[in-house]
């Protein structure tokens, strides 16, 4: 946001320059503010509220373009939302103040105090697009935040959709279809959804369009009428039944200079090229011969927008125009009918609440729960729904693992997948994704805090010392599974780096050996034993006794060997807060 700040008197100044810099926002004269209303998207004064009030009063016009005001007490003690706090954004910048000063921020629109949904503001968080008439949103509002039986349907699945399941208000219902809303017993119904829909007589409705289409198109080259076809494949489209819903742009890479194209970035759409090798390797319903004689691919506007959806539903197949075609596909993730996806969530290194907040949530949703229970503590999937499968993946094989989440899949169930740290590293997810390419499964991954970042976090250590060591390498020694000859140990060892060494605790020996053929005997090591687990150990030591320390204590497979003169060392300065130094952030001082 474009945001100034107008400081009334004197006793408002340590707070001016403190908004200035966190906010980076400019100061300007009270008396400037007539000019500069539509120059900025905020404006903070600093100071009482009447003088707020009689300053802003001749400039205010309408909630939907009027810029966000707050005011803030000479003491600091309270932020308050004066004028757009949903649309311009007013109560967000309040709580955004309040929390950087300390003070009591307050609010006073209605649905924030009742928690209640700001629809005003859905449009813009979530990046839909309001297909109602926009000057019934007030008495859309009205009826919601009085608590009118609303009928909510969802027919996409985003980041909006999620949370307004998540946060169902009593007097909100949740329904199937359209034929489902009935004027008897809702007053207002809430759609979101990339389809034409019609709201029923006798009902209030809002209707949100959330943008998850790929449109993939083709084009006579440099039409005449370039600037008509963005309408016209919107217009089509909506003849068969969809809204402007597309976010990205895709077509073969020879029509990367078009004027259309051209015309589509400058209005900031994504725009996405294929060459004709990928075009030809997609099946479509609709291929050409003639287009393949040209461009050297059977389909274009088709395989591209099954391309750019990441091989998602053609909803709608090759539509012809003047001089153009084009179809448009949804990604599968976004769509809301009955099937099956996979989210591989990382489990981070043992500890329940070191689970992502995402990860959590995959977790609560789940259907099927598949962890790997040689690394994963049952404990954290306690927090499963009721009637969730939990299934510890530790005495199946892979091909027992696929086929059981399969068969949840083709239930149309929602997987979760739960590996150890990340599920990038050392995770055996690769032949899965495999497995699920192959049979053009919906999957996504939610990544982890891996143990190597819990070790640095146990032993109380930066594993990067300005100036000694910059490069944490991650590996592993050589047991029943080879190594690349490029990547053995003692060749890793060179550098002298960080090293934080996985799944080797019953190879220890060999591994001391590797390493001691460049790093020197009494360089630090630490032997770190379910990290962050109710019964974590961790033992400390020099690299010639590594070996030792390992046999000792009896320690197995869920051990991570750390080795580097970074472990527990507090010498070396960072640049970065040194006084002298000069970011962006901070001009240093002589």
């Amino acid at each position: 946001m474009r945001i100034a700040v107008i400081q009334i008197s004197e006793a408002g100044r340590e707070i001016a320059l403190t908004l200035q810099r966190e906010l980076e926002a400019r100061a300007i004269l009270r008396t400037d503010i007539g000019k500069e209303w539509n120059a900025f998207d905020a404006f903070v004064f600093i100071g009482a509220m009447g003088i707020c009030v009689r300053t802003i009063a001749p400039y205010v016009n309408d909630k939907h373009t009027d810029p966000a005001v707050i005011c803030i007490d000479s003491l600091g003690k309270n932020a308050i939302s004066v004028l757009s706090g949903h649309i311009g954004g007013a109560n967000e910048l309040t709580r955004e103040i309040a929390a950087c000063l300390g003070a009591h921020e307050v609010i006073t629109t209605q649905s924030d105090n009742a928690g209640l949904w700001a629809l005003d503001t859905l449009e813009r968080r979530f990046g839909w697009c309001l297909s109602s008439d926009i000057n019934n949103l007030q008495n859309c509002i009205y009826a919601f935040i009085n608590r009118q039986p609303t009928a909510l349907l969802l027919e996409a699945r985003d980041e909006g959709t999620d949370y307004l399941e998540q946060t169902l208000p009593s007097h909100v219902t949740l329904i199937n279809d359209i034929n489902e809303s009935d004027s008897r017993k809702y007053k207002l119904i809430i759609i979101v959804s990339p389809y034409v829909r019609n709201v029923p007589d006798a009902m209030l409705g809002l209707h949100f369009v959330p943008m998850v289409g790929t449109i993939g198109f083709g084009l006579a080259h440099e039409p005449e009428n370039f600037k008509d076809i963005y309408d016209e494949i919107n217009e089509a489209f909506t003849d068969y039944g969809m809204q402007p819903c597309a976010h990205k742009y895709c077509t073969i890479d020879v029509k990367a200079n078009e004027p259309f194209v051209n015309m589509l970035k400058r209005y900031n759409k994504e725009v996405v090229f294929f060459s004709a090798e990928e075009l030809a390797t997609v099946e479509v319903p609709n291929p050409s011969d003639t287009v393949a004689k040209h461009v050297g691919t059977p389909s274009v506007c088709e395989a591209a927008a099954i391309l750019g959806s990441e091989h998602g539903e053609l909803v709608i197949p090759k539509i012809k125009g003047k001089n153009w075609t084009a179809a448009l596909a949804i990604n599968r993730q976004h769509l809301r009918k009955k099937q099956g996806h996979i989210e591989i969530v990382g489990a981070g290194p043992g500890d329940p609440d070191l689970i992502s907040v995402r990860g959590r949530k995959m977790l609560e949703k789940a259907d099927l729960i598949l962890y790997a229970g040689s690394l994963v503590p049952k404990a954290l999937t306690k927090c499963h729904k009721p009637g969730a499968v939990v299934r510890s993946s530790a005495d199946m094989n892979l091909e027992e693992q696929c086929a059981l989440m399969k068969e949840h899949y083709d239930k149309g169930h929602f997987i979760v997948r739960l590996h150890t740290g990340d599920p990038c590293i050392f995770g055996a997810i690769q032949e899965q994704m495999a497995f699920f390419d192959i049979h053009r499964m919906s999957y996504h991954i939610t990544p982890g805090i891996s143990s190597f970042l819990a070790a640095a976090a146990e032993l109380q250590s930066q594993f990067t010392i300005p100036e000694r060591c910059q490069t944490i390498i991650l590996t592993r020694g050589e047991g029943r599974t080879p190594m690349p000859e490029k990547e053995q140990l003692h060749l890793l060892a060179r550098s002298q780096s960080t090293m934080c060494i996985f799944l080797s605790a019953a190879i220890v020996d060999d591994v001391q050996r590797e390493l001691l053929q460049e790093y020197p005997e009494d360089t630090p090591v630490a032997a770190c034993y379910h990290l962050t687990w109710p019964d974590q150990k961790i033992y400390r030591g020099k690299l010639k006794d590594l070996a030792k320390i390992v046999h000792d204590n009896h320690l197995t497979l869920t051990t991570m060997l750390v080795v580097g003169e970074s472990i527990d060392n507090r010498k070396g300065l960072s640049a970065l807060y040194d006084k002298h130094f000069t970011h962006l952030f901070r001009q240093g001082c002589d």
